[in-house]
Formats: structure tokens, C-alpha cells, sequence
């Protein structure tokens, strides 16, 4: 997590002021923040909340920027399949972006093993503080913290690298650069559509690019066996 954790506070960061900014008092920031824990459901729900949006519209928003979670869980399931329900709603509390992709390309394969849990577990607390601590000094600092520091833009360039480290990988840089084209092209979508748009059409792009990775990997080692004498 050493390699994201900056990325995942300056963006933590960014959202704290941006909540207390927006007219939200502390009170509430600090709820939203520990009980939400969902950085782009917040930024999404903010405008709307500084708007005076009904709370339908508000709801709906975050409702479909978390959308995304539903397919993490899923995906998530045959690793806890044995832990007992509670704790099962627990770690899906702390399922988030980065973690997700750090378990899954530690452990690819689910066996239920208690060191795979042990992983997730790891992976997700750090997760968590490095998000909550940067968010809620960004809540109680954000009186005193001016524009012009350009703490947004921080936060921003934080998460292009965090972006940027995964593109070693062939199939999650596909999957990266077939979300963005589909945000930015369905950006016009209300509700931000756009971004669950984005997400399902970069699992299905992901998960076609790997089944066809993995036969041209297989066929290619059947042809490797056929020559050896």
C-alpha cells in the first residue's frame, strides 16, 4: 500500500475541505466520511447537497456512482465465503478501488485460505487510514486551508499516478484507457451515468481482453510442447 497511500490521502484530503467548502458542517462531514467512505459517491452527492437537490436525486447520484461495488463484491464473494456474515459485511465496508486491485492480483485465484483474508484485511485498513486520517484533518483544516493553494489539483495529479502505476500491466492499462474514453464521450449522461457506463463497459473490455490473453498464452504453450522432442 506504500506505493498508493499518497495518492489515496491527497485525494482523502481534497474531499474533507471540498465537503466543508460546499456549506456541510463539520458534524456532518465527519458522518459522511466515516460512515460513507465512498471518495467519488461524495464528490458526486456535494453539488447537488449545496444545490438544495431533493433528497431522491441526492441518493439516486451516489446509488449509481457505487454501482461499481456491487461488481467488486461479487467478485469478492468466493474469498469469504466461509467467514461468518457479520464480518462478511465488515469487509464490505472496507472493499475500495485500490485494495480490490491489490488483492486480486496477489491472490487471482480464491481458495478461502485464512492468508488471503489476512491479506485483504491488511491491504483494506491501510486503505481505510490512509483515507479517514487525510479526510478529517482536511474537515477540521478546511477553514484555514485557501484556494489558492490548489489543493484540489494536488489531489488530482495524486491520483494520475496512482493511475499511471497500474499501466504496467496489459490488460488493466486496456481497461483504463477504454473508461476513460466512455466517461469523457457519455459525460453528458445525468446522474453521472457516465461513470457507471464507463465501469461496466471497462469490465467487460478487461474481462474479453484476458479470456483471449489466456488462449493465446495456452495456445501458445501447446505449440511449444508439440516441438520438444
Amino acid at each position: 500500500m506504500r506505493a498508493v497511500s499518497l495518492g489515496i490521502s491527497a485525494w482523502g484530503l481534497v474531499t474533507g475541505v471540498a465537503m466543508v467548502k460546499s456549506g456541510l458542517s463539520v458534524q456532518l462531514a465527519l458522518a459522511i466520511s466515516l460512515f460513507v467512505f465512498a471518495g467519488s459517491a461524495q464528490l458526486a452527492a456535494l453539488p447537488l447537497i449545496a444545490a438544495g437537490a431533493p433528497l431522491w436525486l441526492i441518493l439516486a447520484t451516489a446509488f449509481c456512482v457505487n454501482l461499481r461495488f456491487v461488481v467488486f463484491s461479487a467478485q469478492m464473494r468466493p474469498y469469504f465465503e466461509a467467514v461468518p456474515r457479520l464480518r462478511r459485511l465488515l469487509y464490505g465496508y472496507l472493499i475500495g478501488d485500490l485494495n480490490q486491485v491489490l488483492m486480486i492480483r496477489r491472490h487471482p485465484h480464491p481458495t478461502g485460505a485464512p492468508e488471503q483474508v489476512h491479506y485483504f484485511v491488511g491491504v483494506s485498513l491501510a486503505n481505510w487510514i490512509a483515507w479517514q486520517v487525510p479526510s478529517i484533518a482536511g474537515i477540521l483544516l478546511a477553514q484555514h486551508i485557501p484556494g489558492s493553494w490548489g489543493v484540489a489539483f494536488a489531489g488530482t495529479l495524486a491520483l494520475l499516478g496512482i493511475v499511471l502505476s497500474l499501466l504496467a500491466d496489459r490488460t488493466i492499462a486496456v481497461v483504463i484507457v477504454v473508461a476513460s474514453a466512455l466517461s469523457a464521450t457519455l459525460f453528458w449522461l445525468p446522474l453521472r451515468l457516465n461513470l457507471v457506463a464507463a465501469i461496466v463497459g471497462a469490465l467487460t473490455v478487461g474481462m474479453v481482453w484476458e479470456a483471449w490473453s489466456n488462449r493465446q498464452l495456452a495456445a501458445g504453450n501447446t505449440v511449444l510442447d508439440g516441438t520438444k522432442p
